[in-house]
């Protein structure tokens, strides 16, 4: 083989692998950490002599304690049961504004898509106490219907911009056939435009379902009640008192916590990448 032949791919070797080893390493590193310390007994967790990059004597008695004297696995329930619920309401209502921002002409349509936009930027630390009395005057305070209301508040207008880029992907003629053949603007969009913008969905409903996951502020504010809180609220009420920190069953808890969202993003990673990208290169 020609020695230019070897030059190249020795730089192309250079330029890719260690690059995609260093991204890689400072990616799963955290986990490795939370694995590591959720394993380790507390005196070794905090002597950073003994084995500090791995565990001498494993031990499960962080797990135990996370399920055995905390309400752990009814949080799990309660954060999978509001990410689903949230994500889905705010999922149908994202898919219509989208389709009505991209397919619709009317007066001021481009400022009420940017006005949808500036609305996910307000940060929510600025809304959770109107929502906190909103919430207590519809008696839903201490329910998960508190979050389940709420929580589309910040997710739908992301999933709206998200869903009206993708849907300007798709050529209007081919909904103009469909309803030259008799469908409806409903029926085109259920029969032809959706299936068609399935990347788009699960893109959305990914990020519906991720940020409903993570949610700590609302969850927090509307429920007082142990075993109706989330995951994200449940473990920093009951792990964290005051200045001690339970590192032990937090490593635990986060290491769990984080699973079904890899999970969702290892089956659905290359719908979510087309469903983001998708509406860059067509305004």
């Amino acid at each position: 083989m020609p020695r230019s032949n070897w030059s190249r791919r020795l730089m192309s070797f250079l330029t890719v692998y260690p690059p995609v080893v260093i991204v890689l390493f400072l990616m799963l590193f955290p986990f490795y950490w939370m694995l590591t310390a959720s394993l380790k007994p507390y005196p070794e967790l905090f002597n950073v002599k003994v084995a500090p990059l791995w565990v001498a004597s494993p031990t499960l008695e962080h797990y135990k304690k996370l399920f055995f004297d905390t309400f752990y696995a009814r949080w799990f329930f309660n954060s999978f049961t509001v990410a689903l619920a949230s994500t889905a309401i705010s999922l149908a209502i994202g898919t219509l504004a989208g389709y009505a921002a991209a397919r619709l002409r009317f007066r001021g349509v481009k400022l009420i898509t940017t006005l949808i936009l500036v609305s996910y930027l307000v940060p929510r630390t600025l809304l959770f106490i109107p929502m906190s009395q909103i919430v207590y005057n519809l008696g839903l305070t201490n329910s998960l219907w508190s979050m389940i209301l709420t929580y589309p508040t910040f997710l739908v207008p992301f999933q709206t911009w998200l869903m009206a880029g993708y849907f300007r992907t798709i050529p209007s003629e081919i909904e103009d056939c469909a309803r030259i053949d008799g469908c409806h603007r409903m029926q085109a969009l259920w029969h032809v435009v959706l299936p068609l913008a399935r990347p788009g969905i699960v893109s959305a409903a990914i990020f519906g379902f991720t940020l409903s996951w993570a949610e700590f502020l609302y969850g927090s504010s509307f429920v007082s009640l142990d075993k109706l809180k989330t995951l994200p609220a449940g473990v920093v009420t009951s792990l964290i008192r005051a200045d001690a920190f339970f590192w032990g069953p937090l490593m635990a808890a986060a290491l769990l916590g984080s699973v079904p969202v890899a999970l969702i993003y290892m089956f659905f990673v290359e719908q979510y990448v087309a469903g983001l990208t998708a509406g860059a290169v067509k305004g």
